[in-house]
Order: structure tokens, then C-alpha cells, then sequence
């Protein structure tokens, strides 16, 4: 095997470092006891990938990545019996496939010859190793054994059966909430039952948003959405999967026999005291029906507008608006980018017991105490139309409208506006200043616009670093000067440039070894000022003027809300880049 220790001259010589970073990285390592390909890492001097595949080329051992599509375990080779979960995260190994009594298994250092050995009388197999980053091994293995809920089915199925298959069984009352904390005897599909429950107590305890259980030709998957990326949790077996299914349908009270068209429910789970509600959407595919549970807890959500992610010349601008006696707030952003919790976040801190307060959305996620909130009923002809023409009939002073869709929609809320209300709603708009042609486009005149629109806002979420395992790094010059130039800060709050540091995610328990743990948003927030109302006026949506006279009057975009996360160390610029576009 080639010699490991060659590796700092082949990543000189390739490029990767230049001779300076070499020394130093070497100097580190001694000092901190660590191999090289960690210095180097540590030091910010080339990323993990980078490492990897010139360790890889060093050795003569073949890359397993997830781009490369070969460190992705096979299923159904019952892999995980080979080499136990402990051992895997301990050693930071995940087996890959067995071919003819050849086990492929990647790992993070394939030169511990003593660990190969290990493996080797641990499975019973030949070795076949294979290099590969140790972040991208962690998430291998929790794809494997279920990471935080591994063994989750299995464990569940067994305690079943060792239980004689009894546990609780809810009343489907809707009225009650069914609570995950109490076992009763009684139910004829205790197993189907019990490990419903154990998904939705998995998915609380990890911060889920959303449950994906779906079918495909020869295998069931689940998934949790945590922090906005899906992760793959240990599998229910197929032959069950229409079990399950149908028993979310009985607890959100829909047609267990209709598996040809959508369906949409909601039910609500009690779990330690906490009272939890979830929305159900099932859609029939090629194999069978996939069910998504969104978790709307409320004891999960922060309401602090001083936490949601606003910095503080755009949360005075947002609340200064939002304070006004009348006019129009419109907030953009894709499904699922937290719009209705700023919304949520701004009435609550502007609500007081002297105005009335009413919201129209679909649907109703979190119950606020001092508003009035309407759930939409498209089917009985309660639509966010229909609903705003009787909230003037309310004597309302602050009407929030969970989305414009149509034209009615949009004039309605302006009529509300001109005739002395406050209107907050969303669109979908890729940024704020398109908020200007969207309306245009909907039918409203430019010139009664350009009397009513108060602010014009976007957002995305970013992922927020694990603060207990995030690593520190010195930026690259040109990295460095991107972030500085878009970041749009006043030349007095430029910090200075040597002192600057970015961070970069690394994995720890705390954060199921993603290296985040949240989210926060990031905002473009423009006031409508005089001179853009005059050019809304005279040109309608002239997005160029609109947003040079926002930057003149030291407003900014996405991007340069996002450079500012970074730039405080709450995220790492792949992060913002990821959901932000240049201007």
C-alpha cells in the first residue's frame, strides 16, 4: 500500500495546497495531535471533499461519495447485521454491498490495517475497502441503521410481539387527541398501532417537520424532514405499509377504501404534556398511496419577533409598517420558507386588546389567543374572497390574509386598505419588488397601488450551525471579498478583514451529526418610500428603478441579509448561496 505519509507533498504538488498551507498543517497536527487530512481541514486550507479524493489517488484505494453513487448501501443484504450500528459510528466504517463473500465497506482511514482485520473476523467476509469522507460515512450510516431512530421498526415490530400484540387504542373521536404517553389494552392491530405511535414520537423528539411514508415496487421508505432536508429512517416493511397507511387515514377521518384520488386530513397527538396537531395529505402513485404528516406544534415555534431572524433596521422597518392605521404588507417567499410564522410573529407583538384582529388561511396552522382566526372551506364556498367581503362587515382595524391568489383576492384587500384597514398577506414571488408586478398583473391600477403598498418583503431559511461542534476557519481572499462586497454593510460596521472568521458544520450528537440545529430566516425587506411610490405611479413595475432607489436608501436583498448570518457565525456561505441568487 502506498505511504499515507507522502500525502502533504501529492496535494503540493497537485495543487491543493501550496507549500506555506502544507507546513502549516503539518505544525497543527503535531500540536493538536490529529492526522494531517484534519489540520488541513481545520485550517480551512481545502474542504473535506478535496482531502478525500487526494487520499484516495495517494493510496490507490477507490473513492466512495455520494456523487459517485457508490457510498450508498445496498438494501436488502441485510448489511447491518454485519457490522453493528456502535461499531460503525465508532470507527467511522458503513458497509457498501456483498459480492461473492466480499464485503465493500467504506472508510475514513482504510490504512488502519488492525481496524480491516477487525471487520473482517467481525463479519466473516473478505474486505474490500473503500476511502471516503467522514461526514458523508455518517449520513451513509444513518440512511443504514435509521440514524437517531435506528432500528426504530424493528425494535417496535419485536415489542410487539413479545407484548402478545396489545397496545393502546385511541378513540377516533375528534374531539381527542390521541395520546402517544398511554398504553391500553384492546386493539385488534396492535403492532400497525404501536408503531404508528413510535414514528410520531421519533419525529417530535428530532425536531421533524414533516413524515414521508411512501411506497415504492419492492420496498417501503420513510423519511423525516429536519431542518428543511429529508432524512431516511429505518423502513417498515412492505408488507405492512398498507396497514399503516390505512390506519393514518382512520385517525385523520378519511376513506380508508378511496385510494384513487388525494385526500386531506388532520388529527392531533398528545406527547409529555405537549399537544401537538398534524396535517395529512395523501396522494395515490404508480405504487401505492405516499402520505405526508406536516407537525405543527406550537410549543416549537418561537413567536419572538426579536429571534425569527430580522435585523434591526429591518425589524423597525417591518414593525413601523405593521403599526400604521391602513394600507398593504405583502411578504413573498416559497412554500415553506416560515412567511406565515414572521406574520404570526408581527401580530403578536403588535396585538393589542384596542384593535380587531382577523385572519383568513389555509389552513389555520397555530391558534393565536386575542385573533380572530377563519379556517377556508373552498368546498361550502368560504374562500379568502368570500371571507374578506364579511371581515368588512367585523368593523376590523388588522385583517391578515393567508394568500392572494386571484384577482377577487387582490382587490378586496385593496379595497380593505383604502377604506381604512391594515392587510397583511403573501405571495409567491421570487423576490419583494416582483410583489409590485404580481399585483399589476392581477388587475390592480398602478396608481392605487402606489397609494397603499406600505412594504414589500421576501424570505428564505438557512440552516443554523450546531453550536457545539461548529469549526472555525480563515476564509479565502476571494471568498472574503464576495461576502463583504454583497453584504451591503456601511463602511463603519465593515469589521476587520484579519479578524474575520467563517464557520464550517461538523457533526456532533447534539445535532444527529448534521452539524445544524434550526433555522433562521433571512429577509429583503423595502419600505415603499415617496420616490418609489412615484415610480410605481409613472411606471408601474419597473423592478430597475424600484430597486436602485432601495439600495440608494440603504435597503438590501437576500443575498446580503444572508453574507450578514455568515459574517456573525451563525451559518457557513454554502448555506446562503444555496437559497439566494445574485442580483
Amino acid at each position: 500500500m502506498p505511504d499515507k505519509a507522502l500525502l502533504p507533498d501529492m496535494m503540493v504538488s497537485s495543487g491543493s495546497l501550496t507549500a506555506e498551507q502544507k507546513e502549516k498543517a503539518l505544525k497543527a497536527s503535531q500540536e493538536a495531535q490529529c492526522s494531517f487530512e484534519e489540520a488541513v481541514i481545520k485550517l480551512g486550507f481545502a474542504s473535506e471533499s478535496v482531502v478525500t479524493v487526494a487520499l484516495s489517488r495517494q493510496l490507490g484505494i477507490p473513492l466512495a461519495s455520494r456523487e459517485n453513487k457508490i457510498l450508498i448501501p445496498e438494501k436488502g443484504q441485510g448489511l447491518e447485521k454485519l457490522i453493528p450500528e456502535n461499531f460503525a459510528r465508532d470507527h467511522l466504517v458503513v458497509p457498501l454491498f456483498l459480492e461473492d463473500g466480499t464485503l465493500g465497506v467504506a472508510m475514513a482511514d482504510p490504512t488502519n490495517v488492525m481496524l480491516q482485520d477487525n471487520i473482517r473476523v467481525l463479519s466473516s467476509k473478505t474486505i474490500h475497502p473503500f476511502v471516503a469522507a467522514k461526514t458523508q460515512i455518517l449520513k451513509s450510516i444513518d440512511e443504514l441503521y435509521g440514524g437517531a431512530g435506528g432500528g426504530l421498526v424493528e425494535r417496535t415490530l419485536e415489542e410487539g410481539k413479545r407484548s402478545g400484540g396489545v397496545v393502546a387504542e385511541e378513540s377516533d373521536s375528534a374531539d381527542v387527541r390521541v395520546d402517544l404517553d398511554r398504553a391500553v389494552s384492546g386493539s385488534k392491530d396492535a403492532q400497525i398501532i404501536s408503531l404508528i405511535n413510535a414514528i410520531l414520537k421519533q419525529a417530535v423528539n428530532e425536531r421533524c417537520s414533516d413524515i414521508h411514508l411512501e411506497s415504492f415496487d419492492n420496498r417501503a421508505s420513510l423519511r423525516f424532514r429536519i431542518d428543511g432536508i429529508l432524512y431516511e429512517r429505518s423502513s417498515p416493511p412492505k408488507a405492512i405499509f398498507s396497514s399503516l397507511v390505512s390506519r393514518i387515514k382512520i385517525l385523520s377521518k378519511l376513506d380508508i377504501a378511496e385510494r384513487r384520488l388525494p385526500q386531506d386530513g388532520t388529527f392531533a397527538i398528545k406527547l409529555q404534556n405537549r399537544n401537538i396537531d398534524l396535517r395529512v395529505s395523501i396522494c395515490p402513485t404508480v405504487y401505492g398511496e405516499k402520505v405526508v404528516m406536516r407537525i405543527l406544534d406550537k410549543g416549537a415555534v418561537n413567536l419572538d419577533v426579536d429571534k425569527i431572524g430580522f435585523e434591526p433596521k429591518q425589524k423597525a422597518d417591518f414593525l413601523d409598517a405593521a403599526k400604521q392605521p391602513h394600507g398593504l404588507i405583502f411578504l413573498t417567499g416559497p412554500t415553506g420558507s416560515g412567511k406565515t410564522t414572521t406574520l404570526y410573529s408581527v401580530l403578536n407583538t403588535i396585538k393589542t386588546p384596542e384593535l380587531n384582529f382577523m385572519t383568513i388561511e389555509d389552513p389555520v396552522e397555530i391558534k393565536l389567543d386575542g385573533l380572530n382566526q377563519v379556517q377556508v372551506r373552498s368546498d361550502i364556498g368560504l374562500t379568502f374572497a368570500a371571507a374578506l367581503r364579511s371581515f368588512l362587515r367585523q368593523d376590523p382595524d388588522v385583517i391578515l390574509v393567508g394568500e392572494v391568489r386571484d384577482q377577487e383576492t387582490a382587490q378586496t384587500c385593496l379595497r380593505a386598505a383604502l377604506t381604512g384597514h391594515l392587510v397583511l398577506s403573501t405571495l409567491h414571488t421570487n423576490d419583494a419588488m416582483s410583489t409590485v408586478v404580481r399585483l399589476i398583473d392581477l388587475g390592480i391600477e398602478p396608481f392605487l397601488l402606489s397609494g397603499s403598498l406600505l412594504l414589500a418583503a421576501a424570505q428564505r431559511l438557512v440552516r443554523i450551525l450546531c453550536p457545539h461542534c461548529k469549526k472555525p476557519y480563515k476564509p479565502d481572499p476571494a471568498q472574503l471579498e464576495a461576502c463583504i462586497k454583497e453584504s451591503r454593510l456601511p463602511q463603519a460596521q465593515i469589521p476587520n478583514l484579519a479578524s474575520i472568521v467563517f464557520y464550517r458544520a461538523h457533526g456532533c450528537d447534539k445535532c444527529s451529526q448534521t452539524g445544524y440545529m434550526g433555522r433562521r430566516a433571512i429577509y429583503e425587506i423595502y419600505r415603499i418610500i415617496p420616490e418609489m411610490r412615484e415610480i410605481i405611479y409613472k411606471y408601474g413595475g419597473d423592478l430597475a428603478r424600484l430597486r436602485e432607489v432601495a439600495v440608494k436608501n440603504g435597503m438590501w436583498d437576500l443575498r446580503a441579509s444572508g453574507w450578514r448570518k455568515v459574517l456573525s457565525g451563525l451559518t457557513t456561505p454554502e448555506e446562503v448561496l444555496s437559497v439566494t441568487m445574485k442580483e
